[in-house]
């Protein structure tokens, strides 16, 4: 098709053709949607500033099977919907090899039919919903799931924080939100507590008395909050407001420097489930805050961490496979094992989530501080 278009070209529009082709072939196109502006900018952004250092550091090493990554990031702004349609581009016009996003479940859940029917691998540094690797055997994550977050949030609850009648305020609007909650109770029952109340909201809300009324009415002694940043601040805020003095505690959702600006005093004290910590002794983590600081000028955190993991999790893949053929790159991810990742070492299991560690950390002087490990 090129060699019969040049005929009809003159010699310097077809040199400017050829060498634009060969421009396309010298680097590996990798898509990635993320949260820039919007409700849940935080997010996107932290995760995209480690993406972006591990392919700088990638590029500097040589690049992969003899070429660079070319990184395209495409803003989906906090909104439903249009992450499907930047995926359906990066597939159709940009010939992306892989994509890599995002760190909420809902919108992961929206491009993963698009990648899995396209045989392009999707990696999501974030998204911790069970379903989305149901979408399909071409979807991998980098973190842990809801269950195990829900989970060890209530055995954290009761083993550590000794709370008896705990409290759930969770998001109708959010399936994430649901999951986490039903784990939460779950666990936290069959460890002989008692959930006194079960109150929701809805994304985007921003008034809580009447569900924290009701939460102090019932003698709660302390409050799961399995939503995200916004919603969890003034939640705390009010709560305060409200004279309800019990620990609330919540999961990666919390993890902004947002939820501290907007919580202010009201979130000092308070505990989330996360994945990572800078505080955590090993080498490999501290070379990495180290990194991350001389490049971006800010103290790393989960989200960063598992931007990071998720672009050298992915590009670990294209050196095995030794091609960026969707299902030979497919086969590669599933097969990873023991990856040294920044946020926990990861091997996939068959429907292609990582097994690891958590950490829990609290709001200590108006910062997040590492609290303890907690394992599988």
């Amino acid at each position: 098709m090129l060699s019969s278009l040049r005929t009809f070209l003159t010699p310097a529009a077809a040199l400017c053709l050829t060498l634009a082709a060969t421009r396309a072939q010298d680097t590996i196109k990798i898509g990635e949607f993320a949260s820039m502006t919007g409700k849940e900018a935080t997010f996107g952004q932290f995760a995209h500033k480690g993406t972006l250092l591990a392919i700088e550091e990638i590029n500097a090493a040589g690049g992969v099977l003899g070429k660079k990554i070319e990184l395209l990031l495409e803003d989906n702004q906090s909104k439903p919907g249009e992450s499907a349609t930047i995926v359906k581009k990066f597939i159709s016009r940009d010939k992306v090899v892989a994509v890599l996003g995002e760190i909420v479940s809902s919108r992961t859940l929206e491009a993963a039919p698009i990648c899995q029917n396209a045989k392009i691998p999707l990696v999501s540094p974030g998204a911790t919903a069970p379903e989305v690797t149901t979408k399909g055997d071409y979807i991998f994550r980098a973190c842990f799931i809801d269950p195990f977050v829900g989970t060890i949030t209530a055995k954290f609850a009761r083993e550590t924080l000794k709370v008896r009648r705990a409290a759930i305020l969770s998001s109708v609007s959010s399936a994430q939100s649901v999951g986490l909650a039903k784990f939460f109770r779950e666990r936290f029952t069959a460890e002989g507590g008692r959930i006194v109340a079960d109150q929701k909201f809805s994304e985007g809300d921003k008034d809580f008395r009447a569900q924290l009324t009701a939460i102090k009415a019932s003698g709660a002694e302390g409050v799961f909050v399995p939503a995200y940043y916004t919603e969890a601040a003034l939640v705390c805020k009010q709560a305060r407001d409200l004279g309800l003095a019990v620990p609330f505690f919540g999961t990666d959702g919390w993890e902004s420097s947002e939820f501290l600006s907007i919580g202010g005093a009201a979130v000092e004290g308070c505990y989330l489930v996360t994945h990572y910590s800078a505080e955590n002794s090993s080498a490999r983590v501290a070379s990495f805050h180290e990194r991350f600081r001389q490049r971006w000028g800010a103290d790393s955190n989960a989200l960063c961490a598992l931007g990071y993991d998720s672009a050298m999790l992915l590009v670990d893949a294209i050196k095995r496979a030794g091609t960026t053929e969707g299902p030979k790159l497919r086969d590669a991810l599933a097969a990873t094992k023991n990856f040294p990742g920044t946020a926990g070492t990861i091997t996939l299991d068959a429907q292609r989530n990582p097994t690891k560690s958590a950490v829990v950390l609290t709001v200590k002087h108006g910062k997040f501080a590492f609290l303890q490990d907690v394992n599988p």
